[in-house]
């Protein structure tokens, strides 16, 4: 059977995916405009041969590899787009796109996909149904490209998904596995105070957006440590606060933004309605008028127990169990989401973490790097966990 083959990831193979990862850090390019970047996965899929190959969307790639008989359909999915940062790192591939930066390490997704589609071609005369790369467009900016795709009919068939992302807080080599709830929904809102400005020596003539605006920072922060269960994974952070221009005047209006992360479903849908109450009411209480406007980013991604399984037995077989983590929830947001709500689906860690080699620094920052000893590891376990799928029950 398929899934008993010992795979085996030749030199030649690690070598090609690191030079098409430096490529891609090379040439980063941002959500929605990943034009070039592309085009360059089209090209090297075609190079590669039994492949159907479709643009679904402007700047998304879906290869189809169709075995010699009809069975499931497993997809693989990579995200493909960069971040607006500005590179700081010495390196020989740094960015050459001012600005632009692979900051969350998708040009090693990337590079992990490509390869376990140039490797699992080998074995297209003894696969039975198909499996399907998804080279997903904008990850990093809402509404996200997993629901273009999902629209386009990419998933149409499908019958369960997988996907990683390279993780720095990770120890090098390690595989993170989760059971359940993985990641938050990233929800954002924002508010404007509207009071009446006047003179900073007449305060009692003005109706203070400021002293408003701070009663209601402070008071949203009792909405996670005494209004919901301290059980529950919620993050509630407010990252601006805009008002006034000049020293000696208080002014008219305040302008308000921040973060909601959180894992659970039914508490997601509540924190609106609770953070308009409080400043309804504080509002209320000055005299004060407000707009509130709330936007839900991605779903949670909520892995099924099946699958999680599959990947992390998977992974145990190959690299020994001491290399495989049960980790933590964290509230990083991810649209892989979307897939899953489609059909079951398992997204899990590969640790890049090496302080010594300089991998160690935080997703998005402007020294962020992956240890590309880790993008081996991520094409065996997508191809060895790939084959035993198509062939499970799960």
């Amino acid at each position: 059977m398929v899934a008993s083959v010992e795979v085996k990831i030749g030199n030649s193979l690690v070598d090609d995916i690191i030079k098409w990862r430096r490529y891609l850090h090379q040439n980063p390019e941002i959500s929605y405009l990943e034009t070039k970047t592309s085009q360059f996965i089209y090209d090297i899929l075609s190079s590669f041969g039994g492949l159907e190959i479709t643009r679904p969307t402007p700047t998304g790639i879906v290869a189809r590899l169709i075995g010699t008989k009809p069975g499931k359909i497993v997809a693989i999915r990579a995200d493909i787009d960069a971040l607006p940062i500005q590179e700081l790192n010495d390196l020989a591939y740094a960015s050459e796109n001012e600005g632009v930066m692979h900051a969350c390490g998708h040009d090693g997704h990337t590079a992990m996909l490509l390869g376990t589609a140039k490797l699992l071609i080998e074995y297209k005369d003894q696969i039975e149904g198909e499996i399907r790369f998804i080279f997903q467009h904008a990850e990093e900016m809402t509404p996200g490209g997993a629901s273009e795709l999902i629209k386009a009919g990419v998933m149409e068939g499908v019958d369960c998904i997988i996907g990683t992302h390279l993780w720095s807080p990770l120890e090098s080599g390690k595989i993170g596995i989760c059971y359940g709830p993985m990641m938050g929904s990233p929800d954002s809102f924002f508010l404007t105070i509207n009071g009446s400005g006047g003179h900073a020596a007449l305060p009692h003539q003005t109706i203070d957006s400021i002293a408003i605006g701070a009663q209601v920072v402070t008071n949203l922060q009792h909405i996670v440590s005494r209004k919901i269960d301290p059980l529950e994974n919620v993050v509630l952070s407010i990252t601006q606060f805009q008002g006034g221009s000049e020293w000696h005047v208080i002014p008219g209006t305040v302008d308000i933004a921040g973060n909601v992360r959180s894992l659970n479903p039914s508490i997601r849908g509540k924190i609106p309605g609770m953070i308009e109450k409080v400043v309804k009411g504080i509002t209320s209480a000055h005299d004060a008028s407000y707009e509130f406007e709330y936007s839900h980013g991605f779903n949670p991604v909520i892995n099924n127990d099946l699958i999680t399984q599959e990947i992390e037995s998977t992974a145990q077989e190959i690299f020994g169990s001491a290399q495989v983590e049960r980790i933590k929830p964290v509230l990083a947001g991810e649209d892989f989401s979307a897939y899953q709500k489609i059909v079951p689906g398992c997204f899990f860690f590969i640790g890049i973490g090496n302080e010594k080699r300089g991998t160690h620094y935080p997703h998005h920052h402007p020294r962020f790097n992956i240890d590309e000893d880790a993008l081996p590891k991520g094409v065996e376990l997508f191809v060895k966990a790939t084959l035993k799928l198509l062939q499970n029950n799960v």
